[in-house]
């Protein structure tokens, strides 16, 4: 079965939970939540995710919750430093990868049930493609699943992502072979931000990047005082117009 994707509006507003209530999800997303403690301060985190099968596309789909409560605010703002995560070879010569320490703990603590359960799911379905969604914080999350199963398993997913944060980091002289290798892990990847979307910046430090940002409502100026408005900016990924000539 050829690949089919729904449209970019449906999977904001399926993986999103209907935040801004369109009432036009199509799809209820029931997370599972995974409880760990992270930092010198031992604090108590959840992150949430959630996989399934749907027949009518032969996909296997991974969702990855927004921020939701104080710990998952704790580990957006507090916990931006970069840590080391893995050491990759890329084009014959090593690479290190660098990610946001808070987003990076998050996704350590489920990788070995994401690995699990996408394979099994892939055992069932082998023909299936891999759509990873996910929005604002799940945004970064969803970054790091596509790169960890594409580094193990070889996948190469579809990554749509809403409103995305920039979870990778790259020493300035591994910047640009750093964004060559993120730009191999997908299919396809969507990395939706609106360009006075203020979140799609975090963290503002030098180094940090993202997959690959596709920015939308550039017919818009970009302004400060557009960017403090992120209740406006950064929810509004639900209008079909955002998507229309991609």
């Amino acid at each position: 079965m050829a690949y089919r994707h729904l449209p970019y509006e449906e999977y904001f507003i399926n993986t999103s939970e209907d935040f801004t209530h369109t009432g036009r999800m199509t799809y209820k997303v029931d997370y599972h939540g995974v409880k760990y403690s992270a930092g010198r301060l031992k604090v108590r985190h959840e992150v949430n995710y959630e996989m399934h099968y749907e027949p009518e596309r032969d996909v296997i789909q991974i969702h990855f919750q927004r921020t939701f409560g104080y710990s998952d605010w704790f580990a957006n703002v507090f916990e931006f430093s970069s840590r080391y995560y893995d050491a990759i070879d890329f084009e014959g010569e090593p690479l290190q990868l660098r990610v946001h320490h808070g987003w990076g703990d998050m996704y350590l603590a489920i990788k070995w049930e994401i690995r699990e359960k996408w394979s099994e799911q892939h055992a069932l379905h082998p023909t299936a493609a891999t759509e990873i969604l996910g929005w604002s914080l799940g945004s970064g999350i969803a970054c790091l699943c596509a790169q960890d199963l594409n580094f193990n398993f070889g996948l190469k997913p579809y990554l749509y992502t809403y409103g995305s944060v920039r979870p990778f980091k790259a020493k300035h002289k591994d910047a640009q072979r750093m964004r060559s290798y993120l730009d191999s892990l997908c299919t396809v990847c969507m990395n939706f931000a609106d360009v006075n979307d203020i979140i799609s910046y975090m963290p503002p430090f030098r180094g940090f990047m993202m997959i690959s940002r596709v920015d939308l409502g550039r017919e818009v100026k970009k302004s400060f005082f557009r960017m403090i408005h992120p209740l406006r900016y950064h929810t509004h990924y639900d209008r079909p117009e955002l998507y229309r000539g991609l």
